[in-house]
């Protein structure tokens, strides 16, 4: 059951589920409540006033707060758990909360969950007998600190205190106390947002102290020999027996290698870097995690977990794990089941699209494989998951290929074919988004009908210069359209486009679908948001030709590149927005397409390309 709460003086209401805390509340408003804890209840820098649905007092509370106070209705934020409507009144911060510019254009306020405080200790004495562990707890908590000593820490703490003169660095993360280092080193600290994807992994170095972004790097997933998508990764571990244990490998082998490239080219010690967040669809973790991924790829898809993990980044894996700080932690963001996972999650968070307080209706379509789709407001959200299959990716495309050097990404037909292909270079085939291209300017052009049939020399003679109509030429059989100079061979053929009419068909079947159950029109979306790397590149005008995108004005269809990425990073940077993200799968509504009757003659219609609204103009290119 969700409640109603009320920020004041702000006036800004949100609705939550009941159990949430009024810290977790406001945060997930977008309201910054000053802690430095962590909503812990151990600084008691949180008080609000509960002016209307005070709960119980906790021990917390009588520890930070006065008798006055407590019968006037303040709690500390973190410990009052709401169980009904509530109207909270927020002290202003005396000190503007340090916020960096992440995500789609949010402000994050910067609280990460590794924190560094530099103590000076009282040497021990026969009138000071207190043992070492009690002597730097006491004085972190001075500091509103009460963190959990890993063993470890308890392993080194002597010779650490004594070698330092007393003077010594805490390393924190999360609850745990997982360092102890000589001197002052709070300017040294680091983290590492990964996005593991089926194809790419990127990785991002950031900087906890300033949130800027010290390198980023990307690379190809190690696990790609075993099988291009997350049904071919599964079915290795279920043929193999050692399968599982060699995919997971090849992952941890593959972020190791990219965090050798982070630090080569940042100059950061990875002793510094302390904390690692991970996105990625749910069979992507669950093997990096060495979980069994098997039910996930058969009804009724059930994963092992869906929610956010934390554990020790040395034990992911054999032979070390990930190489980071000795005790740093891995941390993952949670799915939304079992084929809408963290990254979607990441993507929400990144976006804001669940915690927009302007109620605008925005859709998330995450275009890939698995094509994930997010629709609604802060008022309702779904989310589903469509099985596209791998054209977007160029792959069982003829002369398709991924988006590296002498791919074809861009194409525009007038009077003849032009085209554009990454690195300027003669091309060698063609990518996802040249494949949405060269389609939809074939439509435009009439050499593709509605139905996604490619036309006959014949059927187009007269009509089209006879540049156009010597491209059309027959393959084995198979009719075709060459989209290169003879030389290089590159064409599209009719398979070529049933396939993508398969892709963006069921994309635009779950969107129809989505839209339907919220009782949402296309003229009722104020944005489109094409995410990952595909819908970074993707020409919005083409998507919308070919149907793939609901017929929106062209300014409301927005490349947010890779939201899932940002998202890492946003919960690397900021516990608040990690306990946001562990809080969105409660806001969704998860929609399973196989369980609609009347998804099948959605998606038989959906294959088609559309017709323009009555006085729209059919297509405009989008230019750099």
């Amino acid at each position: 059951m969700k409640y109603q709460v009320t920020f004041l003086p702000q006036n800004v209401l949100t609705h939550v589920p009941g159990g949430m805390t009024v810290f977790n509340a406001a945060n997930w408003a977008g309201l910054a409540i000053d802690s430095t804890c962590g909503g812990r209840g151990t600084c008691g820098k949180c008080k609000v006033r509960l002016a209307d649905g005070a709960n119980s007092i906790t021990d917390a509370d009588h520890r930070f707060l006065s008798p006055a106070e407590l019968t006037d209705g303040w709690r500390l934020s973190c410990r009052a758990v709401m169980h009904g409507d509530c109207v909270v009144e927020v002290p202003r911060l005396m000190t503007s909360p340090k916020a960096a510019l992440l995500g789609y254009g949010r402000h994050v306020a910067l609280d990460p969950n590794v924190v560094k405080v530099f103590v000076r200790l009282a040497e021990p004495s026969l009138e000071d007998q207190r043992p070492d562990i009690a002597r730097l707890r006491d004085a972190l908590l001075v500091e509103g600190y009460e963190p959990r000593p890993i063993p470890a820490v308890l392993r080194a703490l002597p010779r650490a205190l004594r070698a330092n003169d007393f003077a010594v660095t805490a390393v924190m993360c999360g609850e745990e106390l997982i360092a102890v280092e000589p001197g002052d080193s709070t300017n040294r600290a680091y983290g590492l947002a990964l996005d593991i994807g089926t194809t790419t992994v990127v990785g991002a170095l950031v900087n906890l102290k300033t949130g800027a972004v010290e390198a980023v790097q990307s690379t190809l997933n190690g696990q790609a020999p075993f099988g291009a998508d997350v049904i071919s990764r599964v079915s290795h571990t279920m043929t193999e027996p050692d399968g599982l244990l060699t995919l997971q490998a090849r992952i941890v082998d593959t972020v190791n290698s990219l965090l050798d490239q982070l630090i080569a080219t940042s100059g950061v010690a990875r002793d510094n870097i302390y904390e690692a967040v991970a996105v990625g669809n749910a069979t992507m973790l669950h093997i990096l995690l060495g979980i069994d991924p098997e039910p996930i790829s058969v009804a009724p898809f059930i994963p092992a977990v869906t929610d956010a993990l934390t554990l020790p980044a040395s034990e992911i894996g054999a032979a070390g794990g990930l190489r980071l700080h000795p005790q740093a932690r891995l941390t993952t963001l949670p799915h939304l089941g079992a084929y809408v996972g963290a990254d979607i999650v990441g993507g929400i968070l990144a976006t804001g699209l669940a915690r927009s307080h302007d109620d605008k209706m925005r859709l998330y379509i995450d275009v890939g494989t698995n094509g994930e789709i997010v629709i609604g407001s802060s008022q309702k959200t779904l989310a589903t998951a469509a099985p596209a299959g791998p054209a977007f990716e160029g792959a069982q495309i003829k002369c398709g290929m991924r988006a590296s050097a002498g791919a074809i990404e861009g194409v525009r037909i007038d009077d003849d074919v032009r085209l554009q292909v990454i690195g300027g270079v003669s091309p060698l085939g063609i990518c996802g988004s040249g494949l949405v291209d060269a389609v939809a300017e074939m439509v435009r052009r009439g050499l593709v009908d509605p139905s996604g049939r490619l036309l006959r020399y014949d059927d187009v003679q007269g009509r089209l210069p006879d540049t156009l109509l010597e491209r059309l030429v027959t393959i084995a059989g198979v009719r075709a359209f060459r989209l290169s100079a003879p030389e290089h061979s590159i064409v599209l053929t009719q398979q070529d486009i049933r396939a993508l009419q398969f892709a963006k068909g069921a994309i635009a079947a779950g969107v129809q679908v989505l839209m339907a159950q919220l009782g949402v029109l296309a003229g009722d979306l104020h944005e489109v948001l094409l995410a990952g790397s595909f819908g970074s590149y993707i020409n919005p005008a083409s998507a919308r030709l070919i149907g793939l995108v609901p017929w929106v004005p062209l300014e409301r269809i927005v490349a947010v590149g890779n939201a899932a990425g940002e998202g890492a990073k946003m919960a690397l940077l900021s516990f608040r927005e990690r306990e946001a993200a562990s809080r969105i799968p409660g806001f969704i509504e998860y929609v399973e397409l196989s369980g609609r009757p009347e998804f099948n003659d959605i998606f038989t219609d959906a294959l088609a390309f559309p017709a323009p609204p009555v006085g729209a103009k059919p297509h405009a290119r989008i230019t750099a």
